[in-house]
């Protein structure tokens, strides 16, 4: 789920074929999918890009001709994080908990090529709309599971991967199952030395899921920071957060700086500051785990 700005990524740009998949001629697509009804709408500034929305909600924004452009705002503080996790150019190994329209694995796969991607997708439906309306370029080392995220967290070798990316939506709402310690657990096993853990999640008001989202990663690993906009952090709107944790330091004033220099600013809390967001703030288990908030009314209109 995230908010679209008109803003392209500032990463390097990776050359690309042509787009292919569907054009603006054919107009939006309505299709029922696992998930609800899943719509394809026409960016009105790119001519080969697509907004997905499930049941209203935005999901994921595909540029065809450009898999380096991230449009929503949550994903190019993703994209910053894919940017540092490694030296430019190098290949990563990456689990993306949650697929939409593959945004990210398009980006990872543009930006790093080599890459080796597996994606966990339940919504097979969806997978299949994506695939046919919105294709992937040759060569690209993307793998899509239909299947529970938690499930293929579960499968996943001990020490595989350098990054894994959790956006994991069930409609509006991340599901409680992957919101706990037991789930980061996993996801901390699954990473190789130096790797990292990313999440996107949604919270508004005094941001009681996110706080408790910095405690529960908080209780894995030793450096935490989150990425958000100032007036989400302020509780002024509802809106993205996003969470980096590692075992070794995360380059916090690399990321800075970037989210400082986004047309989206944000802000990177971590240290005593994010120490202090959290206080209080009870981890969640299996046992406790809710899912996000529902989003207020109208508030993707």
């Amino acid at each position: 789920m995230g908010r679209s700005s008109r803003a392209t990524r500032g990463g390097e740009p990776a050359a690309t074929t042509g787009p292919g998949g569907r054009t603006h001629a054919q107009g939006p697509l309505s299709r029922p999918v696992g998930s609800g009804l899943a719509e394809l709408r026409p960016d009105r500034d790119r001519p080969a890009a697509w907004t997905l929305l499930i049941d209203g909600a935005p999901q994921s924004l595909v540029d065809l001709a450009d898999p380096t452009r991230l449009g929503f705002e949550y994903q190019r503080r993703l994209g910053h994080l894919i940017d540092l996790v490694a030296p430019p150019g190098r290949p990563l190994t990456v689990l993306h908990l949650g697929g939409g329209a593959l945004t990210l694995a398009r980006y990872v796969a543009a930006t790093r090529p080599r890459s080796r991607q597996q994606v966990a997708e339940i919504d097979t439906e969806l997978t299949e709309l994506v695939r046919t309306e919105l294709p992937l370029e040759r060569g690209w080392q993307i793998k899509v599971r239909g299947a529970d995220a938690r499930s293929v967290l579960e499968r996943t070798p001990e020490g595989s991967v350098d990054l894994v990316i959790t956006d994991v939506f069930s409609g509006a709402r991340t599901p409680a199952h992957c919101t706990t310690v037991e789930f980061t657990t996993l996801a901390a096993r699954a990473l190789a030395p130096g790797g990292w853990y990313t999440a996107n999640i949604a919270d508004g008001g005094a941001l009681p899921f996110a706080r408790s989202q910095v405690a529960t990663l908080g209780a894995v690993f030793p450096e935490l920071c989150l990425i958000a906009d100032p007036a989400v952090l302020r509780g002024k709107r509802f809106g993205n957060l996003v969470l980096a944790a590692a075992h070794t330091p995360l380059p916090t004033g690399d990321l800075t700086r970037r989210a400082a220099s986004d047309s989206a600013h944000a802000r990177v809390e971590h240290g005593r500051a994010l120490t202090d967001f959290a206080a209080g703030a009870v981890p969640a288990t299996d046992a406790t785990a809710t899912p996000s908030p529902e989003p207020p009314p109208g508030v993707f209109r």
